[in-house]
C-alpha cells in the first residue's frame, strides 16, 4: 500500500474517532464478546501495521506500493465456490498443491507448500466506525478510489472492483456468506451463526520456506463439533476485509506439518463433504480429477485467514 493510501486511511480514522469519542476499539469489542476466546495470530497481525502473515501458496492479488499506482496481481480467489480456473492458475504450483482429499488427511501424506510473506501487511483492521463510512459497493466504486487516492486506471482499481464484485455475487445453495469490513463485524456475523462460545484459530508458520515437500506429522486434530464452522478468507482491499462464509458441510482441523528443510507449521484445513454446487471447474475438481458432489475435498488455510468453531 503506498504512502498515500495509508495517508487518506489515517485521515478517515482521525475525523471519525474526533468526532466518536465512546468508540470502542476493536480489542476491546473482541474481550466484551469473547471474553474466554484468545485472538489467534491472523487477527492481531491485522491489529498491528507492519505484521504481515504468510500465505500457503496462493495469493490473489497484492499490493506492493509504488507511488500511487499500486502494482497488484488481479485474480479470483480459489477459495471461492464459484470460482472457475483459469489456465494459468492450473499451472501454478503453489495454488495446485493446496487441494487433497480427506482420505489423504493422514500421518505420511506429503504435500509440496510454499509459504511465502503477504505483501499487503499494511492492509490492517480499520475500527468498525471508520470502515462503516467509507463505502463498499460496486455502485460506489468511483467514490471509493477517490477517497482511496487509488490511481484511476491502475491495477489497483480493478482489484477493489473484483473483490467487492465476489463479495456482491450470490453464494452457492446452503452457503451463508458476507463480506466483513471490521473485526467487531467478523465477530457479529460469526456470533450470531455458532454463539458466543466460540474459538478462532489461524494457520501458524514460524518461517517463509520456497516450494518443498512437507510431510503431514502424527496429531492431526478434528476441531470443533461436526460440520459447524465459519470460514473467513482475507480478500485483497487497500484495508482488511474478510470473505466469511458457513455451511453445514464444512469440517476443520488442525494438522501439523513438517517440511523437507526441518521447518515446522501448524496448518489448518478445511475439509467440504458436499460439493454438489460448486462450479464443475473450479480449481480443486481440475486438480485432484474428481466430480463435484463425489467426494470430501479439503484445502490448507493462509495463515492470515480465519476458522471460527464452537468449543
Amino acid at each position: 500500500m503506498d504512502f498515500h493510501l495509508v495517508h487518506t486511511i489515517t485521515f478517515f480514522m482521525l475525523v471519525v474517532v474526533a468526532t466518536n469519542a465512546t468508540m470502542l476499539p476493536p480489542q476491546l469489542y473482541w474481550k466484551s464478546m469473547l471474553p474466554t476466546s484468545l485472538m489467534p495470530k491472523a487477527i492481531t497481525n491485522l491489529l498491528h501495521p507492519g505484521k504481515g502473515g504468510v500465505d500457503v501458496g496462493v495469493r490473489k492479488g497484492y499490493y506492493e506500493g509504488g507511488g500511487t499506482d499500486m502494482n497488484v496481481g488481479v485474480g479470483r480467489s480459489p477459495f471461492s465456490y464459484n470460482y472457475a480456473a483459469s489456465e494459468t492458475q492450473l499451472h501454478d504450483k503453489p495454488n495446485v498443491a493446496l487441494f487433497f482429499l480427506e482420505k489423504d488427511l493422514h500421518h505420511g501424506t506429503k504435500l509440496n507448500l510454499q509459504f511465502t510473506k503477504t505483501t499487503s501487511n499494511a492492509a490492517t483492521f480499520l475500527p468498525r466506525q471508520v470502515a462503516n463510512s467509507i463505502p463498499f459497493s460496486l455502485n460506489k466504486v468511483e467514490y471509493i478510489i477517490n477517497k482511496l487516492n487509488i490511481k484511476k486506471g491502475s491495477k489497483g482499481v480493478q482489484i477493489v472492483k473484483n473483490t467487492i464484485s465476489e463479495c456482491e455475487e450470490q453464494g452457492i445453495k446452503g452457503e451463508e456468506k458476507v463480506c466483513v469490513t471490521s473485526l467487531e463485524s467478523m465477530v457479529d456475523f460469526t456470533t450470531s451463526k455458532l454463539g458466543k462460545n466460540v474459538e478462532a484459530v489461524s494457520t501458524e508458520v514460524n518461517k517463509e520456506s520456497n516450494l518443498q515437500q512437507y510431510t503431514i506429522a502424527s496429531g492431526v486434530k478434528k476441531l470443533g463439533e461436526k460440520n459447524k464452522a465459519v470460514v473467513c478468507h482475507k480478500e485483497n482491499y487497500p484495508y482488511a476485509v474478510f470473505y466469511c462464509h458457513k455451511t453445514d458441510t464444512t469440517k476443520a482441523y488442525s494438522v501439523p506439518l513438517e517440511g523437507a528443510d526441518g521447518s515446522r507449521v501448524k496448518a489448518i484445513a478445511v475439509c467440504h463433504t458436499d460439493t454438489s454446487e460448486w462450479n464443475p471447474k473450479h480449481l480443486a475438481f481440475q486438480v485432484l480429477k474428481v466430480q463435484p458432489g463425489t467426494v470430501p475435498v479439503c484445502h490448507l488455510l493462509p495463515e492470515d485467514h480465519v476458522v471460527w468453531i464452537r468449543k
